[in-house]
């Protein structure tokens, strides 16, 4: 066979782009209702800006606060020894709760492991939060999982996992069987950009394409996959238009505004529950800290610090405290006595935390068998023989 184009190849490729070739163009601008100042855009459509109450705005003032201070808090531990991993989600915060809030607490919730202010929305405690962090005998998941993989079976807040996009078909999967059951719930499924690279998601948008799922996903788009930048995942414009290939809508929305997060939500959780099928979310943001403590970002963001303040003039907890105080609802004395609240909420959890054992060795193996076979029986009289310090107890 020849090396060489034939002179029809040849001639057609001179001729331009053949009819009906589809090219990527530029994405629109992220949908935002808010400037960086909390102010109501110009451009805003009065029609799409959520209605919230007063006692709303305080409380996801308060849900956007209480995670700023736990991952400040957590660090901190961390670095002093008393926490062995922690992962922050610092400049994040309204991917979190713009979802959270334009949900029914019916719907479930898939995450990855940067959602934790999801969790405290439907209940999660700071108490619950914390054994967790420390693996003790009161930790919900029994020191099974590594600290921030969180779950949460009350808020429908499924068990995160460390493999990214496992979540993506799980969450199809329970949004299709909502629908074989005649239910209007909705399932979200959370992931990084990074994320839109295994096969999970591509099998995962497929499928909920094809079923019309009702299915939120969430692609918190933080710019970085570790120490892999955005632009070196995917050739793609945008992650919302890798949607269109699946048969539904993709929605760049400014991840950073708390209320084009909950408007874009809703629209999302309409279309699922009326029937429409799923919605991919595109939330533009950036983690301005490492991926998690193990992470040191300097080394690979080196010369991006004029990136780094742009972003930080764009914080989500900042708009959306200015917005609400324009508005009159919050106050300089009701934001020192929320600091004050969490500030004792989250030292009276970690003083309960250290304070409690570690879990039983008998928890290795309850949830496997309704007996302990023959083997795992000797196996826990070995452990139970060896001195503390082989266990790691000192």
């Amino acid at each position: 066979m020849s090396r060489h184009p034939s002179k029809a190849a040849a001639n057609a490729a001179g001729a331009g782009a053949p009819t009906g070739l589809i090219e990527a163009g530029e994405p629109p601008e992220p949908f935002a209702l808010l400037d960086y100042e909390g102010n109501l855009r110009a451009d805003a459509n009065p029609a799409l800006v959520p209605k919230i109450s007063d006692a709303d705005c305080l409380r996801l003032y308060r849900e956007l606060l209480k995670v700023r201070l736990v991952d400040e808090r957590m660090m901190k531990l961390q670095r002093q020894g008393r926490l062995g991993f922690y992962m922050q989600s610092i400049g994040e915060e309204a991917t979190h709760f713009g979802v959270a809030y334009a949900l029914r607490a019916t719907d479930w919730v898939f995450p990855s492991y940067r959602e934790p202010g999801v969790a405290f929305w439907r209940g999660y405690t700071l108490r619950d939060f914390t054994n967790q962090l420390f693996g003790n005998a009161e930790d919900p998941v029994k020191g099974r999982q590594m600290p921030v993989h969180h779950s949460f079976r009350a808020g429908n807040y499924v068990s995160i996992s460390s493999p990214v996009g496992t979540q993506i078909p799980q969450a199809v999967g329970v949004a299709r069987a909502a629908r074989i059951l005649g239910h209007d719930t909705v399932a979200v499924a959370y992931f990084g950009e990074g994320t839109a690279s295994p096969g999970d998601f591509h099998v995962g948008l497929n499928f909920a394409g094809v079923w019309k799922a009702p299915v939120i996903f969430v692609c918190r788009n933080n710019g970085w996959a570790i120490s892999t930048p955005a632009h070196m995942q995917t050739a793609a414009k945008s992650v919302a238009q890798k949607a269109v290939a699946y048969g539904f809508p993709g929605v760049r929305v400014d991840g950073n505004d708390l209320l084009a997060m909950i408007a874009a939500t809703s629209a999302a959780a309409a279309r699922g529950r009326a029937g429409e099928g799923p919605t991919l979310i595109d939330a533009v943001t950036y983690r301005r800290a490492g991926h998690s403590s193990s992470d040191d970002p300097s080394v690979y963001r080196k010369g991006k610090d004029d990136e780094l303040r742009e972003w930080e003039r764009r914080d989500p907890m900042a708009r959306f405290s200015k917005y609400i105080t324009r508005r009159g609802v919050l106050t300089d004395a009701i934001d020192a006595q929320y600091r004050q609240e969490l500030n004792d909420e989250i030292m009276a959890a970690l003083q309960h935390a250290e304070a409690v054992g570690t879990p039983p060795l008998s928890s290795m193996i309850e949830d496997v068998f309704a007996q302990p076979t023959a083997n795992l029986r000797e196996q826990l009289a070995e452990l139970a023989a060896m001195p503390r310090q082989k266990l790691g107890h000192g």
